[in-house]
């Protein structure tokens, strides 16, 4: 999967750089179903993973075009591979989330 972060090797045998280097902004892409609570569940979800308040200019929602889910996106600041990895382990684990990305 390309974007997690792994050591990719040259067709020689020599390693590359990581896909992503650290620290870094990344943005998490989380749907699920349209509620009115569910950009702030997000929120919260976020705040606890990453132990600060995440900022409302971190954050934007877009409906579908049938408005039955909503994807929203997180922007925050990562230090490691490793906390990267910790989100999608959690976000894998929460009923209300569809799909993310």
């Amino acid at each position: 999967m390309k974007g997690d972060g792994q050591i990719q090797q040259a067709g020689d045998g020599q390693e590359k750089k990581p896909l992503i280097e650290y620290p870094t902004v990344y943005t998490f892409k989380v749907m699920g179903r349209q509620a009115p609570d569910f950009v702030e569940y997000v929120r919260s979800l976020f705040r606890l993973l990453m132990g600060t308040e995440i900022s409302p200019d971190s954050i934007r929602e877009q409906p579908s075009s049938k408005g039955t889910y909503v994807s929203v996106s997180v922007s925050v600041y990562l230090l490691s591979e490793e906390h990267r990895r910790s989100i999608y382990t959690r976000l894998r684990q929460e009923q209300r989330v569809v799909y993310y990305l």
